[in-house]
């Protein structure tokens, strides 16, 4: 056995990592056996977690959901014995359960997640770390890192989609004295965790993508702004540059080069807002995250005034591969005007949930059902939230289109930094406009009148609705005040809030007309619109509905119909979950 690899990014850790990690060491040491126990990022695969491989002179062995009282058997049987406990394998040379999974996916960005040890730069470079920055200071001029970069159709991949070439070729044309690069890894979107994962799992790769961005447009500062609710993110960052440093891979000529070059983090407080660029550039000069009018676009004018280059984590991390693959190879996935891959957070309603990298053009469908499993529990597919509370939302009958800025865009949500929501048949989409606009409208940074108030607006409107308040009148409103937010916002952040309440009224907008005319939720989901009931027909006396209730609304013999008393109902659903025999109706 050469070594055992666990999955210990945040999901791995979540699902009890640490101490399956202990209990490895805990099992080797007692059996005098030497194996190496090496940390990993994510696998991808977060629903079977906890994941441990374990690598020998002919194969690897993928255990999932390892918890620790099941280590003694793996070291016994599989490591001493050598027989593999096949029944929680899910990938070896003869196995392979999760094949659909990784099918078809493209993994660049997350090509090194899950297969190198994040903390260990002598794993990265092991795995031809480094090696592109070599070679852009040792045969590309930075014009040439730019057209090669250009030529692969690279977009920005924090929600924008604008041509990472482009921006960097305007960067390099600004007339200063000083130039900056900045990582944006202030992912806040409900529901997403690609670039958090990408830091946990292969810091090393998006710090390398940096330098490559500063050799382009002649920077040698940066900074990686990263929110503080990552703490495991930060720690591997903090490590990473404290061992490029100590290779003399940071700081004055850098790699036998005249090029100097220097990486410090910050950590920014959690402000949604501080997502958008000029907030974020305030944010680090130590004033609040307010964001200003554009132009001067960061390009010409950004930190401390000075030419700055702004890239999310993941357009960093394609960066190298880029360079050491060529343009060609990476404008050969996608479609026309979509290039490469894209990461996604899988999560919501579906079967299998996890971080996955697809290329450009592949389709809903086959994101949910062949890659995700389709639907937990086997409910209704009825729709994807992409881009979080900036995006929107995409119905089921939809499915078949393709992911690509421009296909995305004109359903009127946006590719968002890679979040994707699954929503099945049990979801209001009156109450997941309400959520994400609450959402923006407490994450409101307060400068613009129209955010500011508008959003407040539209939600007291939203919670009316679901409280089955609502009025004729009310969806036109919505529309009314949606517009005018959009275009009277200085922000990304107002200029979107809206997205999520236009989308749901324009591809489900008769659930609007239900709860506002029959004052019902036709998902069964808002609580003040539900009705509880038991029916004659199928209740058996069991009294388990009537235990269950925290208020004593149901009363009954054992053996005999119960009732249920609406006066007392506080419609908490806990008779409902409980009934085995479907007497308890839900109206």
């Amino acid at each position: 056995m050469k070594e055992i690899k666990i999955g210990l990014a945040t999901c791995g850790i979540a699902a009890g990592g640490q101490a399956v990690h202990e209990a490895f060491k805990k099992e080797l040491k007692e059996n005098l056996l030497d194996i190496p126990v090496k940390e990993t990022g994510c696998m991808g695969t977060c629903y079977a977690e906890v994941l441990v491989e374990l690598v020998d002179d002919s194969e690897s062995h993928l255990y999932s959901k390892v918890t620790p009282d099941k280590v003694k058997r793996i070291v016994d049987e599989h490591i001493m014995g050598r027989k593999p406990v096949e029944e929680w394998i899910i990938k070896n040379k003869n196995i392979d359960k999760e094949a659909a999974f990784f099918k078809k996916q493209k993994q660049i960005v997350l090509r090194n997640c899950g297969v190198i040890d994040p903390g260990s730069i002598d794993d990265y470079i092991a795995h031809g770390g480094y090696q592109a920055i070599r070679k852009c200071l040792k045969e590309y001029t930075p014009e040439q890192v730019i057209e090669i970069i250009t030529k692969s159709g690279l977009r920005g991949r924090g929600g924008g989609g604008f041509p990472t070439g482009l921006k960097w070729k305007l960067a390099r044309q600004a007339q200063g004295d000083k130039k900056y690069v900045i990582c944006n890894a202030d992912e806040g979107d409900p529901g997403a965790f690609m670039d958090r994962s990408t830091l946990e799992g292969d810091p090393h790769s998006v710090l390398e993508g940096m330098m490559i961005a500063a050799y382009a447009i002649g920077s040698d500062e940066a900074y990686v702004y990263a929110r503080a609710e990552y703490p495991l993110a930060v720690e591997r960052l903090v490590n990473s540059i404290q061992q490029l440093e100590q290779k003399g891979f940071l700081g004055h000529n850098i790699f036998d080069s005249a090029m100097d070059f220097k990486i410090k983090i910050k950590e920014g407080a959690g402000a949604f807002v501080c997502g958008e660029e000029t907030a974020l550039m305030a944010s680090i000069e130590g004033k609040r995250g307010l964001p200003r009018v554009r132009p001067p676009f960061p390009a010409q004018k950004g930190l401390w005034e000075k030419p700055t280059n702004i890239n999310n984590v993941e357009t960093y991390a394609n960066v190298p591969w880029i360079i050491l693959n060529g343009a060609e190879a990476f404008a050969a996935m996608g479609t026309e005007k979509s290039k490469g891959t894209k990461v996604f957070a899988l999560a919501g309603k579906i079967a299998k949930s996890g971080l996955v990298e697809v290329p450009m053009g592949i389709t809903i469908n086959e994101i949910v059902y062949e890659i995700g499993g389709g639907i937990a529990g086997g409910k209704k597919f009825k729709a994807v939230q992409m881009g979080g509370p900036s995006g929107g939302t995409i119905p089921a009958t939809q499915g078949d289109l393709k992911i690509d800025y421009d296909e995305i865009t004109r359903t009127g949500a946006i590719m968002g930094s890679g979040g994707l929501i699954v929503l099945d048949e049990t979801t209001c989409m009156v109450d997941l406009a309400r959520f994400f606009l609450n959402f923006t409208q407490n994450e409101s940074c307060g400068k613009c009148t129209f955010c500011r108030i508008g959003t407040k607006r539209m939600l007291e409107i939203l919670d009316r609705i679901t409280l089955g308040e609502g009025k004729e009148g009310d969806i036109q409103l919505l529309e009314d005040l949606a517009y005018k937010i959009k275009s009277g916002s200085l922000c990304g952040l107002g200029q979107t809030a809206p997205n999520p309440v236009l989308t749901t009224i324009k591809y489900f907008r008769e659930e609007y007309e239900t709860h506002i005319r029959q004052k019902k939720c036709p998902a069964h989901s808002c609580t003040a619109l539900l009705t509880y009931t038991i029916t004659a027909d199928n209740c058996t006396g069991c009294t388990l509905c009537a235990r269950k209730c925290p208020v004593h609304a149901i009363t009954g013999e054992v053996k005999k119909v119960h009732t249920l008393d609406q006066a007392l109902c506080i419609k908490c659903g806990l008779c409902f979950d409980a009934c085995k025999f479907e007497a308890v109706l839900k109206n």
